[in-house]
């Protein structure tokens, strides 16, 4: 499997700006569990595979037990996630799919409960920013594990 083509060497100044966008997110109040929870949920709804595997890793290098990972696609039925991180999650299922009435009222206002503005507003920007990034994984058919595995590996 061949990704379509490399956008950081043809647009190298959009990918630049991308990853100044994941350097404020990595410099942010927003906690790095709940970002990369963000990030996997956004890509599973996405259906990015490179970032579902990428965010996967990501949160397994961080001490994330399996039963977390394996059941943020269903984290409303399964008991291993904060009230925090069910807000996150829901603001980033709706900002995600954005339907005809955006986000809810309601999953706006248990985010604020959950998180300062300035945490809030890191949250907005990883949303916006992983669905950015799902599009390039998408579109472009990048290969899952690419990013940590040699190239003559990766395409074999």
């Amino acid at each position: 499997m061949q990704p379509r083509m490399d956008v950081s060497q043809l647009a190298p100044e959009a990918y630049k700006a991308m990853f100044a966008l994941e350097k404020y997110l990595a410099a942010s109040p927003l906690p790095k569990i709940t970002l990369d929870l963000v990030k996997l949920r956004v890509s599973q709804m996405n259906g990015c595979a490179y970032c579902v595997d990428m965010h996967s890793h990501d949160l397994k290098s961080l001490g994330e037990p399996d039963e977390r990972l394996f059941s943020v696609v269903t984290w409303r039925e399964a008991p291993f996630f904060t009230p925090a991180e069910r807000a996150a999650l829901a603001l980033a299922e709706e900002a995600t799919e954005l339907g005809k009435h955006g986000v809810s009222n309601e999953v706006w206002a248990e985010a604020s409960a959950h998180y300062d503005p300035p945490t809030l507003a890191a949250l907005v920007t990883a949303i916006a920013t992983i669905n950015a990034w799902n599009r390039f994984g998408v579109t472009l058919q990048l290969v899952p594990g690419s990013h940590r595995t040699p190239a003559s590996e990766a395409t074999a």
